[in-house]
């Protein structure tokens, strides 16, 4: 039986909204596996403990780049909230977003091989990023970037600077920028029901089937819940059967065929999602700071 820490708990409880003693009793029933239990806890207390699985830790700004046909979104990441306002750093990830529509970088490694100077830093953006690591004093990194070249049009919605979004679509712009927005809101996870991933579709079958389990109901009723919950679930992640978010009478799908539109792809990015954040245990370390200090003297 694995040992369940505070700690343990405190990271259930930020990811799920659940009660301590619910968290601490998922965890012993997962054995300690994170994951399991919050599988646990959304059997156990319904969707409420899945409300923050969104909910992301690291720092960090989006930025993009639309020039004509082709355009580009990255993630650079930093250390505290207190840097994504720092002018050099938005800065950097303009330029590095300027930089992939222009080159096409093949990785990250490529990405900074490209020629930039900027704060007196260079030849290269990754030299650019070491000298203003020096600069400001933390630690600053380029996570992940997509470049648009496919030859349908695009549009972007930045919301502030922690969430981006880029459309691929044929058809009006103005919908189109309203779909990229209501992607940022809604978070869908494909296009359609049939183009969720075979991961998330097990996984909220395993959810469903532990419900029904649970329920006590006959063997039939149970199947079709379990079909049921999976079907609603579909649903609520593919973004064509979306309710509109400007007008919820009529889903996506329907708002862009109203509109003649096209939306081939989109692509979300989240600043820090899936990133742990280290937490401080304050009290911890002064303790060990005062052992510390007691030792040597």
């Amino acid at each position: 039986m694995a040992a369940i820490t505070a700690s343990m708990v405190a990271e259930l409880r930020a990811k799920t909204d659940a009660p301590m003693m619910e968290c601490k009793r998922a965890l012993t029933e997962a054995d300690g596996d994170m994951a399991k239990a919050e599988e646990v806890l959304r059997v156990k207390l319904g969707t409420k403990a899945g409300k923050a699985a969104s909910r992301v830790t690291a720092e960090g700004v989006v930025a993009s780049c639309i020039e004509g046909a082709t355009g580009s979104m990255i993630e650079v990441n930093c250390e505290t909230d207190f840097v994504t306002k720092n002018d050099s750093f938005l800065a950097l990830a303009k330029a590095a977003a300027e930089l992939i529509v222009k080159h096409n970088p093949a990785d990250l490694a490529a990405l900074g091989e490209l020629s930039y100077s900027q704060d007196g830093f260079g030849p290269t953006l990754e030299e650019v990023r070491k000298g203003l690591i020096g600069k400001i004093g933390e630690n600053m990194s380029f996570r992940r970037f997509k470049r648009f070249a496919s030859g349908s049009r695009l549009a972007a919605y930045l919301h502030g600077t922690r969430i981006g979004v880029v459309v691929e679509f044929d058809g009006d712009e103005v919908a189109a920028k309203d779909v990229a927005m209501h992607v940022a809101a809604m978070k869908p996870v494909a296009l359609t029901s049939a183009d969720v991933p075979a991961d998330l579709i097990a996984r909220e079958r395993s959810v469903a089937t532990a419900k029904a389990a649970e329920s006590g109901k006959p063997a039939d009723i149970a199947a079709k819940m379990i079909e049921g919950s999976v079907q609603k679930y579909l649903k609520e992640v593919s973004l064509f059967n979306q309710p509109f978010v400007k007008n919820d009478k009529q889903t996506v799908e329907q708002m862009l065929k109203e509109k003649n539109t096209a939306v081939k792809s989109f692509t979300l990015y989240v600043v820090g999602e899936g990133i742990e954040k280290k937490v401080d245990d304050f009290a911890a370390e002064v303790a060990a700071q005062v052992a510390a200090a007691q030792q040597a003297g």
